[in-house]
C-alpha cells in the first residue's frame, strides 16, 4: 500500500491511437496487439498493472480496436474446442486472459486527439480516486515491474516514468525538463 491514504485502484490504458510509428504492420492490427514473443504488448501492460494491485482496468480505444476488447473476453467457441480436444494448457492460457467480470470498461475516443483527450475520455470512469495510466505500447522491463515500483514509491501528486530517447526521437514523445532531484526523484519542470 502508498504512503498516502487513497489506494491507486484504476489504471487507464489509452489504446487508441493510430500506431503510425508501426506501419504498415498497424494497418490492420492495433499496435498493442503486435506479439512479443508469445503475447500482444497490451497484455504485458495488463499483467504490470495486476503486479501493482491495479484492481480496474480502463481501455479507451477507437476506431478499428475491437480486437482489445475481443482478446479480453473470453472466446467461446476457441474454449469449446479446446476443451474437446483435452487441450487443457492452452485452454489455461486463453482463460488467463479475460479479467475479473466487472474489472473491465471500454470507452471510445471518437477522434485520436491525443494522450490528454485519451484519459480524459475515461473521466466518468475515475471520479476524486488517484489514477494509473499505462501505455501498453511502452514495454519497460523490471523487476519489479515499472507500475509497482511507482506506486510503491507514491506520495501522492502526480508521477511520471520517463526513458531516454535519441534526440531524432524526441517529436514521437513527450518531454520532459528535469528540474531538482529528491532523493530517487526527479522534478518535472516542464513538459513539451
Amino acid at each position: 500500500m502508498t504512503k498516502f491514504s487513497k489506494k491507486i485502484r484504476k489504471a487507464i490504458f489509452p489504446v487508441g491511437g493510430l500506431g503510425t510509428r508501426f506501419l504498415p504492420a498497424t494497418k490492420s492490427i492495433p499496435k498493442e496487439m503486435l506479439p512479443v514473443l508469445d503475447k500482444p504488448l497490451v497484455q504485458y501492460a495488463v499483467d504490470e498493472a495486476l503486479e501493482a494491485g491495479i484492481e480496474e482496468f480502463i481501455f479507451v480505444t477507437g476506431r478499428g480496436k475491437s480486437a482489445i476488447e475481443n482478446y479480453f473476453d473470453h472466446s467461446i467457441e476457441l474454449e469449446s474446442n479446446l476443451k474437446d480436444k483435452n487441450n487443457l494448457e492452452n485452454l489455461n492460457l486463453i482463460q488467463k486472459t479475460v479479467l475479473k467480470p466487472g474489472s473491465v470498461s471500454f470507452v471510445r475516443q471518437q477522434r485520436p486527439l491525443g494522450l490528454g483527450h485519451a484519459v480524459w475520455c475515461a473521466r466518468n470512469f475515475i471520479s476524486d480516486e488517484p489514477v494509473a495510466v499505462i501505455l501498453a505500447d511502452d514495454l519497460i522491463e523490471a523487476n519489479p515491474g515499472c507500475m509497482k515500483q511507482m506506486i510503491e514509491n507514491w506520495d501522492g501528486g502526480n508521477m511520471v516514468a520517463t526513458m531516454n530517447v535519441e534526440d531524432k526521437d524526441t517529436s514521437s514523445y513527450g518531454i520532459i525538463t528535469p528540474g531538482k532531484i529528491i532523493r530517487d526523484k526527479i522534478e518535472v519542470r516542464g513538459y513539451c
